[in-house]
């Protein structure tokens, strides 16, 4: 057997089976050579849901791996009400959330499911960028960095998000908006969201002060996951080459939600409501006051139950107004002039209305207490009033005003005979 003519033919399917090899590998390796050339950043901005605390949305990062075909789901608004004392850190405004990555395929799903907009951006960022976002994220899930303080208008789910794309682009995001006057106050911001439920719309604006009522910048909107993907949608950037590029390249509409209140273009005028709702209680209890004439027994209960009623429920929100300005970290109730003319000063209704309903002589006149008392509330509402011509005192709560004066006017200057 002749041997030495095998020896050029191992070398040719030597050569052969390496060039093969450098074939198949060298293009993916050319479209992975560098960092973040396999990675796709998208945003994920999520529609309102059925809880209250979803009623401004929700937003998350995405980031894809082409090569492993892994796309995780970078969320910065994670909480359990499992959580140690989580109520009690709640009430006194210690909110502790966390940020996590999962499965980004789960947690659409989970958006679809609960019948809640789904839209997803795809972000056209340099491959260095997006590898540096990628490793960010990744930080920023690690135990000892997922955990933060949550504050609704400063440092919640959509802030993260924003100063990511605010540092994959330089600081040209933060430039752009940071001085760029806003379409809306916070307050009005909020009213969007929650107009659809009229006493939860209430009692949200009532507890919120001055603070929410001042002039805010573009940057400062993109507290709301919506108003976040609008802008990226709209922003354009200068990449470290020095081309002007879209930071947007794609929009996904994933799902649509279905028969779910809109969030409205521009906050509704709610005052006028609040005035009908409470010249409607004023006239009924002046209709009280008549029947105390004419059936002084029948009179006298409706109107001390009434007052009794009015005193639980308003002197009821005072009080909770009154611990979340001086007892808790909620700042945006703090500066509040709601608290000049509903404060737990009013909860003195209660027994006085009780004993008013239950008739007899007694030594000090329930009648009159409860007349002294609504006069009070009413000089508060007017100081409130008068304080607003001071743009430093100033508060959108002309709703929380208009409801309240009628019902104080008919029971301050109607007789409550004993």
């Amino acid at each position: 057997m002749n041997t030495a003519g095998m020896f050029p033919l191992k070398k040719v399917l030597f050569l052969a089976c390496t060039l093969l090899f450098l074939a198949a590998f060298l293009p993916a390796q050319n479209e992975t050579g560098r960092p973040g050339d396999n990675l796709v950043i998208r945003i994920a901005v999520m529609g309102p849901g059925d809880e209250l605390y979803f009623w401004w949305g929700h937003i998350a990062l995405i980031i894809d791996d082409t090569k492993t075909g892994r796309s995780n789901f970078y969320d910065y608004g994670l909480f359990s009400f499992e959580n140690e004392r989580f109520f009690l850190n709640f009430a006194l405004g210690r909110l502790l959330y966390s940020c996590g990555v999962s499965p980004s395929w789960a947690n659409i799903a989970g958006y679809i499911r609960t019948n809640r907009d789904v839209t997803v951006y795809t972000l056209d960022l340099p491959p260095e960028k997006r590898e540096e976002v990628r490793r960010f994220a990744e930080n920023n899930v690690l135990p000892e960095n997922r955990d933060y303080l949550y504050h609704h208008f400063r440092k919640n789910c959509s802030h993260p998000v924003r100063d990511i794309i605010d540092m994959a682009v330089e600081g040209q995001f933060g430039e752009k908006y940071g001085n760029e006057p806003g379409r809306f106050t916070l307050r009005q911001h909020v009213v969007r969201h929650t107009w659809f439920s009229p006493f939860m719309d209430w009692l949200l604006n009532f507890l919120m002060g001055q603070t929410i009522d001042v002039p805010i910048t573009v940057w400062d909107d993109m507290f709301l996951p919506s108003e976040l993907g609008k802008r990226i949608d709209e922003f354009y950037y200068t990449d470290p080459s020095g081309t002007e590029r879209k930071l947007v390249s794609g929009v996904e509409f994933i799902y649509r939600a279905k028969n779910r209140p809109a969030v409205l273009d521009a906050p509704p005028r709610r005052w006028p409501a609040a005035l009908v709702t409470g010249t409607a209680a004023a006239i009924l209890l002046l209709f009280f006051s008549f029947v105390r004439v004419k059936r002084p027994r029948a009179g006298r209960l409706l109107l001390g139950a009434s007052q009794s009623l009015l005193g639980l429920f308003f002197g009821g929100v005072g009080l909770v107004l009154f611990f979340m300005t001086f007892f808790t970290n909620h700042d945006y109730t703090f500066h509040n002039s709601n608290l000049l003319f509903v404060n737990p000063l009013l909860l003195a209704a209660v027994p006085l209305g009780i004993m008013y309903a239950s008739g007899g002589k007694k030594k000090i006149p329930p009648g009159r207490l409860l007349t002294l008392l609504w006069r009070v509330s009413l000089a508060g509402l007017a100081v409130s009033m008068l304080i607003k011509l001071l743009p430093a005192f100033y508060q959108d709560n002309i709703t929380d005003q208009l409801l309240l004066l009628p019902i104080v006017l008919a029971l301050s200057f109607t007789p409550q005979r004993e």
